[in-house]
């Protein structure tokens, strides 16, 4: 457990009963083990950058693969309590699409298109679903992967989890300029990856592989191109132990790793970093995506208009909590 995970004024692990205990405008954080993420210190720092007087962020843990009643209760509970502006949801992005969609009284295109939800906002007293990681996923992405990396390296992309994360991952991918000629996909999830293939266009853009992960995906991994991107975008390492390769799983030479997740055991980030210096990796892990993520919600929750140079500033105050 880290400082940030101790902060005593974090605001506190809730579940169905997280009503909000004070006067002031409210977002939710509907997750797993909310009480454990650096954005319970970065919140009211970032209130204060923002001018958001008043406001806290209040965390809902729902188990994975949870009751879909829980998950109706939550956005009912944003829906009619004029104090909650909205909620950022992170592992549960899919469930709440299939649970609780009808509820909205808009949901984004891509929302539509992927059926997930990551951002719940409120506008003109109208229920609004967002899916935000096409756009967040594209920002981090181009902070360490070159704008012409795909042609210059020939890489492909192995993306390990075909959830809200890593479909729009693939579909960013696919919508680039410089776009990979293969992507190949794994999820334990059949129907999770017979959604994607409806999400990224067949024809004129990479080409898509899936297959259902029954175990670790080294040989996947074998035969990836040097110069491949590499995604762990399963949780294996967070919201369950593990990883989505095995202990022995070598990463193709000049490979950029990316690792989603910023907290947890982190085998997966923890492998890489091991066989960085020898194989010529590029290794990041989720603390920009986490960053760019939790701005592009915030800001849409309390209409808040983004400015590269807000967003500099947010960062700044956000690397000062890590």
């Amino acid at each position: 457990m880290t400082a940030l995970d101790r902060e005593p004024n974090a605001a506190p692990r809730a579940g169905s009963d997280a009503a909000p205990d004070a006067d002031g405008p409210v977002m939710e954080f509907i997750g797993v083990s909310t009480g454990q993420s650096s954005i319970m210190r970065v919140f009211p720092a970032w209130a204060r950058v923002l001018g958001l007087d008043g406001a806290r962020l209040v965390g809902r843990d729902i188990a994975l693969d949870g009751d879909p009643a829980r998950y109706r209760e939550a956005v009912a509970a944003i829906r009619d309590d004029p104090r909650r502006r909205g909620a950022l949801v992170t592992t549960h992005k899919i469930a709440v699409y299939r649970a609780a969609a009808d509820l909205f009284d808009e949901v984004d295109e891509f929302a539509a298109l992927c059926g997930e939800i990551s951002s719940i906002s409120k506008r003109g007293g109208r229920l609004i679903g967002h899916a935000k990681d096409p756009i967040t996923a594209g920002l981090a992405l181009e902070e360490f992967l070159a704008p012409d990396h795909f042609a210059k390296t020939g890489g492909h992309v192995l993306l390990l989890g075909a959830g809200g994360a890593g479909t729009a991952i693939a579909w960013y991918l696919a919508h680039r300029a410089d776009a990979p000629a293969e992507i190949v996909c794994t999820d334990v999830d059949a129907g999770r990856l017979a959604a994607l293939r409806g999400v990224v266009p067949a024809g004129g853009g990479p080409r898509l592989v899936t297959r259902r992960a029954e175990g670790p995906a080294d040989d996947l991994l074998a035969a990836m191109p040097p110069g491949s991107l590499v995604v762990n975008a399963t949780g294996l390492g967070k919201d369950r132990p593990g990883s989505p390769l095995g202990p022995g799983a070598a990463f193709p030479r000049q490979a950029v790793v990316w690792e989603l997740n910023y907290r947890g055991e982190l085998d997966f980030l923890r492998a890489a970093r091991e066989q960085s210096d020898r194989a010529g990796l590029r290794v990041e892990d989720g603390w920009r995506y986490f960053v760019h993520g939790w701005s592009q919600v915030v800001a849409e929750v309390f209409d808040v208009a983004l400015t590269p140079d807000l967003v500099d500033e947010l960062s700044r105050v956000a690397a000062e909590a890590r």
